[in-house]
Order: structure tokens, then C-alpha cells, then sequence
């Protein structure tokens, strides 16, 4: 009878695992928010292209290539340092600017993420992935030159849906994890696609 009990009690410390890991997510969001959001933007963005990198490489016939260790770990930098951080002090400006009373909040709060904050964040996201990447001014300008503009329109089509959930409806605590886990699914589909 003693096996059964251990294993009851052990199956109910595995349910409790997920409510302990989000109350104490909930308890660091509260205590550094900043830092917890970059933590997490850090270590999704860095699963999100490890899961890019999985599908590609399961889609190629040549399964001996190996994973890119730099890819994740480049992320994770952009992740913990401009994803995060940037992305709470905008939910939170957007939030002081256009409060939840003001008409048309919501298609004003869209607009604003959608024509401000997805141009130049994309921008960014170009900018400093070519440094960590080594790469030159001129290699970096090039990139921007043929990539930005169509990223900016699959950006638009994909994110806006998204965007507009997120911003109207997630508490704005969550805004940041919310769209981290959009985002690691997005990598995913894109590597699906053989972008």
C-alpha cells in the first residue's frame, strides 16, 4: 500500500509543478519585471530559432548538418536585450498614452504598435543581428535594403491579428510573454516553410 501512497503523492507534486512555476514567474514579474521579461524573451527567442533550425534541418534530405549554436545564442543577446526591455516600456507608454477609456483605444493602440514600434523594431532587429553576426555597414545596409520591406508586409499580415489581441485583451503584465510565445511558434513556421 505504501508504493500506491508515494506514487499518489507524486503524481500531485507533478500537478502542482506547473502552478508552482507560474506563481513563481508571477512573483518575479512582480519583483523585476524588466529583468523577467528580458529572461524570458532571452531563453524563447533562443528555443525559437533552436525550433527553426530542428525543422529546417529535418525538411533537408542531408540530416548530417549540424545545428548552429551562434544562431540561439544570438537571439537569446536580442532577446534579453532589446525584445524584453523594449518591448515592457512600450506596452507601458501605450498604456499611459492611450488609456483603455480613450475612444477607439484599441484601433489607436494598433495603429500605434503596427505603423511606430513593428518598423522600427524590425529595423533594429536587422541592425543589430548583422553586428552579432560580424558583419559589416555596408553588408548590413544591403540586407536592409532587400529584406525589410517584404519583412515588414509578412510582418504586418501575420502580427497584426496578434497585435491587436494582445494589446486590447492580454493584461499588460503578460503582453511581453504573450508575444514571446507567438513569436517562437512564428520561427517555427517560417522554418516550416523553408524561409
Amino acid at each position: 500500500m505504501a508504493p500506491v501512497a508515494s506514487r499518489l503523492r507524486a503524481e500531485a507534486g507533478l500537478g502542482a509543478l506547473p502552478r508552482r512555476a507560474l506563481a513563481q514567474y508571477l512573483r518575479l514579474l512582480q519583483l523585476y519585471p524588466v529583468l523577467t521579461k528580458a529572461a524570458t524573451s532571452g531563453i524563447l527567442s533562443a528555443l525559437g530559432n533552436f525550433l527553426a533550425q530542428t525543422i529546417k534541418k529535418r525538411k533537408k534530405e542531408n540530416c548530417s548538418q549540424k545545428l548552429d549554436v551562434s544562431g540561439p545564442l544570438r537571439y537569446a543577446i536580442y532577446g534579453f536585450f532589446f525584445t524584453g526591455p523594449l518591448s515592457h516600456f512600450f506596452y507601458l507608454f501605450m498604456e499611459h498614452w492611450i488609456p483603455p477609456e480613450v475612444p477607439w483605444a484599441g484601433v489607436k493602440r494598433l495603429l500605434l504598435d503596427r505603423l511606430l514600434f513593428a518598423p522600427a523594431f524590425l529595423l533594429l532587429f536587422f541592425v543589430v543581428m548583422n553586428f552579432l553576426e560580424g558583419g559589416d555597414a555596408a553588408a548590413g545596409a544591403a540586407k536592409v535594403r532587400s529584406a525589410f520591406w517584404p519583412a515588414l508586409q509578412m510582418n504586418w499580415r501575420v502580427w497584426t491579428p496578434v497585435q491587436f489581441i494582445n494589446v486590447n485583451y492580454v493584461p499588460i503584465q503578460f503582453r511581453v510573454l504573450f508575444a514571446n510565445l507567438v513569436a517562437l511558434f512564428w520561427y517555427a513556421y517560417l522554418a516550416s516553410l523553408g524561409k
